[in-house]
C-alpha cells in the first residue's frame, strides 16, 4: 500500500509541475487564446484525475478495512478465546454467516455429505461400484435394490438382494446408506473389497471402482389407441442430461412416434445450459428460448440449432417442477404450435445460482441472476400455470403407476385428439 500511495503523489506532483510550466510565472491575461484554453483543459484533466484517485483509494481501503476487520475478529478469537476451538469450524462458521445474512431461500452453505450429494446430482456421475442401496427397517446391514448395467458392481458378480455386510474389512452392521455409500466410493481405478450375504453363504468381491453416470432420463413407447406416443422424463438437469435425452429421442423417433409427452414433474432444476441444447432440437434459431436477467441488462437466450419438430408435445409439470423444469415447460408453452400444458402449477422459481467448491470441499451457493420467459415474463413465486388443469387421485398417491395417473392419461386423450 506504501508503494501505491507514492506512486499517486508523484503523479499528482508531475500534473502540478506541468500546469506550472505553461504559466511560467506569468499573468493569465499575457497569454494567447489557444494558451488559456490549454491550461484550462489540463486543470480540467487534472481534477478528474486526482478525483478518480481520490476515490479509488477510498474504495480501496474500505475494502481492505472491510477484510481487515473479519481477519482481525479471527485473529483475536483465536489468541484470546479461554475454551478449546476448531479453526476449521471457525471459519466455516464466518463463510456460512456471510451467505446466511443474504437471506436468500436459493443461497447456501453446504459441507460433508450434502455438499457430495449435491455436487453428484449437478455433476451426474460419481466414482464408485454402481449400485443403489436400501436399508430396510429392522434389518442391521444394507440391501442392494439395484446394480447398474455395465457397472463394475455387475461385472464383478454382485446381485439384487444381496446384503452389504463388510467394507474392506470393516462390518458395516448399523451403517446408514449415506456412511456406507462413502465408504463404498472412492478414486477411480482403486480397489474396494465388498462382503455380501447372499443365501445365508458370505462372499468376498474384489470391486475396482470406476465412473458411474447418474441416470436422470427414461423412455417408453405407449400404444394408445392405435396411436404410438413417446414418452420421456426427466428426473433432474445434470451435466450429462442432454445426452441422455438426446439418445432417447432419436430412439423413440426411429420407431415412428406420432407425438411425445416430456415429464418434468418434481424435477427440481439444474443446469441451464442443458435446458437449453433439449430445447434447441425443438425450436430453430429465431426463437427466445429464455431470458436472463442480471445487473443492469437483460439477455435474451436463442436457440443455437436450425432443428425444429412439428409432432404434438405434452408437458407433464406440477408444483414440485421448478427452475430449468419451468424454463422448458414455458417455452413450450409460448412458442410450440401443437403443445399441451398438463398438470399443476409449477413451484415459481425464477432465479438463477452459482457454485463454488472451496478448498476444503465445501460448496456455496448463491443467487446470481434473475430468468423471463421467452416472451419476458417473471414466474418467481407465480410459477408456470398448465393449459389443462389435473389432479392427481388420493388413488394415485396409494398406488402410483400409468393406470392412475390421472394427468398422463389426460395427456395420452388430448396427443391422441391432436393432429
Amino acid at each position: 500500500m506504501k508503494k501505491k500511495s507514492r506512486k499517486k503523489k508523484s503523479f499528482i506532483k508531475d500534473i502540478k509541475k506541468t500546469i506550472n510550466r505553461q504559466l511560467n510565472g506569468k499573468d493569465l491575461a499575457s497569454f494567447t487564446i489557444l494558451e488559456v484554453i490549454l491550461i484550462i483543459f489540463i486543470s480540467i484533466l487534472f481534477g478528474v484525475i486526482v478525483g478518480y484517485f481520490i476515490n479509488y483509494s477510498k474504495n480501496d481501503t474500505t475494502k481492505d478495512s472491510n477484510l481487515n476487520e473479519i481477519v482481525s475478529t479471527y485473529n483475536s478469537i483465536v489468541k484470546n478465546y479461554y475454551g478449546d476451538l476448531d479453526k476449521k469450524e471457525l471459519k466455516d462458521a464466518a463463510i456460512k454467516g456471510m451467505i446466511e445474512s443474504l437471506d436468500d431461500p436459493y443461497s447456501s452453505y453446504m459441507d460433508g455429505e450434502v455438499a457430495d450429494d449435491f455436487n453428484e446430482t449437478i455433476d451426474g456421475s460419481f466414482s464408485g461400484i454402481g449400485v443403489v442401496i436400501q436399508t430396510e427397517e429392522g434389518n442391521d446391514y444394507t440391501t442392494v435394490i439395484e446394480v447398474y448395467d455395465d457397472s463394475p458392481a455387475k461385472k464383478a458378480g454382485i446381485l439384487v438382494d444381496d446384503m452389504i455386510i463388510k467394507v474392506d474389512g470393516e462390518d458395516v452392521k448399523g451403517k446408514t446408506g449415506s456412511e456406507l455409500a462413502a465408504l463404498v466410493r472412492g478414486k477411480k481405478g482403486t480397489i474396494v473389497n465388498i462382503t455380501v450375504k447372499r443365501n445365508g453363504e458370505e462372499k468376498d468381491l474384489n470391486i475396482k471402482r470406476d465412473v458411474i453416470d447418474l441416470i436422470s432420463v427414461t423412455d417408453k413407447i405407449i400404444e394408445y389407441d392405435g396411436k404410438n406416443i413417446g414418452y420421456i422424463r426427466i428426473d433432474s438437469f445434470a451435466a450429462n442430461t442432454y445426452s441422455q435425452f438426446y439418445k432417447s429421442l432419436k430412439a423413440l423417433e426411429n420407431k415412428k412416434i406420432d407425438s411425445l409427452i416430456i415429464d418434468v414433474r418434481s424435477n427440481p432444476g439444474g443446469h441451464l445450459q442443458q435446458t437449453k441444447q433439449i430445447l434447441s432440437l425443438f425450436f430453430d434459431s429465431k426463437t427466445v428460448l429464455y431470458q436472463i436477467k442480471s445487473k443492469g441488462k437483460t439477455e435474451k437466450v436463442y436457440s443455437y440449432s436450425n432443428e425444429s419438430r412439428k409432432y404434438p408435445v405434452a408437458v407433464l409439470i406440477d408444483s414440485a417442477s421448478a427452475s430449468a423444469s419451468e424454463i422448458l415447460a414455458s417455452c413450450f408453452k409460448e412458442n410450440y404450435k401443437k403443445v399441451f400444458i398438463v398438470g399443476n402449477t409449477t413451484y415459481g422459481k425464477g432465479t438463477v445460482q452459482q457454485t463454488d467448491t472451496l478448498s476444503n470441499g465445501t460448496t456455496i451457493k448463491y443467487t446470481i441472476e434473475t430468468w423471463l420467459t421467452s416472451k419476458g415474463k417473471f414466474i418467481n413465486d407465480v410459477g408456470v400455470s398448465p393449459t389443462v388443469e389435473v389432479n392427481l387421485t388420493e388413488e394415485y398417491v396409494n398406488n402410483p403407476c400409468d393406470d392412475t395417473d390421472d394427468q398422463l392419461k389426460t395427456a395420452l386423450e388430448k396427443l391422441k385428439e391432436s393432429k
